[in-house]
């Protein structure tokens, strides 16, 4: 008899302890899972901002330019997917604030733009002073030079034997990779100078970026070539945001990684969508070179219906 009722007793306490423990399972909150771009974008110096204020270059053809008063290229087509994205679907919410290659990060430090897409290469001592989300693409340094030197002009060696005053822009990194092998070049702030200045004599060659020759070489194909050597590292282009706001570079990483994603196998993706319409006849690139790497460091985020909320 005492065994039956000391039976029954552990059996109600589990009963119990079962219930109870359910219970306690079920008050608990579920796991939580990735924020949503909405959630995101509330926690961004932007939100609720009326117009979304972005650096882009005006001088380097099929990247970022303005033609009859309208801003094209690359970086443009670009920038206007990444506004679109954050909830600015109206261009007039959006303001293009022309940036040289020596002013992006000054503008981004002074709270002048909010984002930079302008040719701007990753470096760790641009890392240490900007955020930045990226690559969205990855390209190299070349050269341009009359066309009637280029049979001579095949190394390095030939532009230094040869003494070629090679014109670039100032405060880039084809600028420090000048300098550090010992070119004789000269820096300007307009590239468009270096171009016109190969073309008249002035100066034996220009260098950059291959995305940004490919726009001055479109222009004067009759008179320039490109000249490719085993020359520095990869340039991996990002955009550029407030080292303060981590939101928004999570976001734009996202939306970056989204645009390269997003209906590529049917050759329909906003990546390669404006790359066919502005650098694609000119980069000189084959098909395979355009698999471009995707961007690093991208958030897990839940995009209700690829929108975001109002600002």
């Amino acid at each position: 008899m005492r065994r039956d009722r000391f039976r029954r007793a552990v059996t109600g306490a589990s009963v119990i302890l079962t219930l109870g423990l359910a219970t306690i399972a079920g008050c608990q909150p579920e796991a939580a899972g990735p924020p949503s771009v909405d959630e995101l974008l509330r926690q961004t110096s932007i939100w609720q901002q009326p117009t979304l204020r972005i650096g882009v270059a005006a001088n380097e053809p099929l990247m970022g330019e303005i033609k009859d008063g309208v801003r094209s290229g690359f970086d443009v087509e670009l920038a206007r997917y990444l506004a679109r994205s954050l909830g600015y679907t109206d261009e007039s919410d959006v303001e293009f604030v022309t940036v040289r290659t020596d002013e992006r990060i000054r503008f981004l430090l002074a709270g002048h733009v909010d984002i930079v897409v302008a040719s701007l290469s990753y470096t760790e001592e641009r890392a240490k002073l900007i955020g930045m989300a990226g690559p969205y693409f990855v390209t190299n340094q070349a050269f341009l030079v009359p066309k009637a030197s280029a049979a001579t002009l095949r190394t390095e060696d030939d532009f230094k034997e040869k003494k070629v005053k090679v014109c670039t822009s100032g405060s880039s990194t084809t600028e420090d990779e000048l300098t550090r092998r010992g070119f004789d070049r000269s820096v300007v702030q307009d590239l468009q100078d270096c171009a016109d200045g190969v073309r008249s004599g002035k100066y034996g060659a220009m260098s950059s970026d291959k995305t940004i020759l490919a726009g001055y070489y479109s222009q004067h194909p009759q008179d320039l070539s490109y000249v490719q050597l085993p020359f520095g590292a990869d340039e991996r282009l990002h955009v550029g945001v407030s080292i303060n706001d981590r939101a928004l570079r999570d976001l734009i990483a996202y939306f970056l990684k989204k645009s390269y994603d997003e209906g590529r196998e049917t050759g329909a993706s906003p990546w390669l969508t404006a790359y066919n319409n502005t650098l694609g006849a000119w980069y000189l690139a084959d098909v395979d070179d355009i698999s471009q790497p995707e961007p690093l460091d991208v958030p897990d985020l839940v995009d209700h219906d690829d929108k975001v909320s109002p600002r």
